[in-house]
């Protein structure tokens, strides 16, 4: 048999047509990196890296979208959408470190065949809201009999599980997590964030409710800012301004803090990314490429200072590190997804700056410190972005 035609390049390809292959490339991650037994998904492309429960609630979520896009049919999304329920479902919650949860809620980090707390990680009140997001987004797709009335079914199970005032720790506002060697910890999620799902879940919960005042002293501690002649409620790292709105349209809806400054959480994202694409215009620290439409600081991998080698030890590097902007941290690292990820927000523009970065060739971060070229992963972490996308 005749190997399939190549794929035409990437750049050749209309917005629309460039679009549905990231997002068909995105999404074969997904199904490379899930393990068959438990259903976990891997966090990143690294031999044996464990799972993030944050990663699996984006799974649940995205195949759904692959049965409409025809790239697998219902059953087999059924299936492997019950394969990660039924863990999640028979998983032990306990305060043993060895658990995978407690009062409902997930550890961050879990090893991949056997759901087991990795990393002496916290139980994440963050990344189980963003996995509980999945289960419902789950749930309210398979609407048949048979396997989706079990995952109707376990998707309401898992969602009362979760005891959102557990979290509280007795105060007015959510932990960020617990762990059993020193119980929750001591910071909160202060200022504006992703957490708005944390909330939004746990006030509408059927079992173990937040009440509505935890969000109001929440937005109580929000910083309005004017950041280079844009009004926006500040928070640096892109992602913080995208989480949420993965299942969320926040267009036109506007709580007291929103209301008060004629604004919504959509239009705010809108900013955040003006805010980005002017920092990176003005390029303060002059890295090399920053540009109006070459932008996308946010939290992921990075340059580390065992990778530059010794002879650039006294460059300001930060590895794996929540980036943001204009506040910092900022060493010159762009997260090549944060603008196609952009798109329902600022769609022209994160279209024109996407298609710069693959004509410079970037693929998983991209490093554009003022001194030196851009740094490419090791091979063994770039093979499955290659095989995925034929870039």
């Amino acid at each position: 048999m005749a190997p399939p035609p190549p794929l035409p390049p990437l750049l050749s390809l209309s917005d629309e047509a460039l679009l549905d292959r990231l997002q068909r490339s995105a999404f074969e991650y997904l199904r490379t990196y899930a393990d068959p037994k438990t259903g976990l998904v891997a966090d990143t492309s690294r031999p044996g890296a464990p799972a993030s429960i944050a990663v699996v609630g984006f799974a649940l979520s995205c195949y759904p979208v692959a049965v409409e896009r025809g790239w697998l049919d219902r059953a087999n999304a059924a299936a492997l959408t019950l394969t990660s329920l039924r863990f999640f479902a028979a998983s032990e919650q306990s305060e043993s470190p060895g658990a995978t949860g407690y009062h409902g809620f997930y550890y961050h980090f879990l090893d991949m065949p056997t759901g087991r707390r990795v990393w002496q990680c916290e139980v994440s009140v963050v990344d189980t809201a963003l996995l509980i997001a999945g289960v419902l987004t789950a749930a309210t797709y398979f609407d048949g009999d048979g396997a989706e009335r079990e995952i109707r079914a376990l998707a309401d199970a898992l969602y009362r599980r979760v005891d959102w005032a557990w979290a509280q720790n007795g105060g007015e506002t959510v932990t960020q997590g617990w762990k059993p060697e020193c119980g929750f910890l001591r910071d909160g999620w202060e200022g504006y964030n992703e957490a708005t799902i944390v909330y939004l879940l746990g006030i509408g919960s059927p079992t173990f409710a937040l009440p509505p005042t935890s969000f109001a002293a929440w937005t109580a501690t929000y910083q309005w800012e004017n950041l280079l002649d844009v009004d926006v409620l500040y928070a640096g790292p892109l992602f913080t301004h995208l989480f949420s709105h993965a299942w969320i349209d926040y267009r036109g809806i506007r709580d007291a803090f929103m209301r008060e400054k004629q604004s919504d959480y959509f239009i705010n994202t809108r900013q955040a990314i003006a805010v980005q694409r002017e920092y990176c215009a003005r390029n303060p620290e002059d890295y090399v490429a920053y540009d109006r439409d070459l932008w996308g600081i946010s939290a992921g991998d990075g340059p580390s200072h065992a990778q530059m080698g010794r002879q650039h030890h006294d460059l300001r590097v930060f590895g794996y590190m929540a980036r943001g902007a204009p506040l910092g941290p900022d060493d010159g690292t762009l997260a090549p997804w944060a603008m196609p990820a952009s798109v329902p927000f600022a769609a022209a523009d994160a279209l024109r700056g996407t298609r710069q970065l693959l004509a410079r060739g970037a693929t998983k971060h991209m490093w554009l410190n003022r001194e030196f070229k851009p740094v490419k992963l090791p091979e063994k972490y770039l093979r499955v972005i290659r095989q995925s996308s034929e870039i």
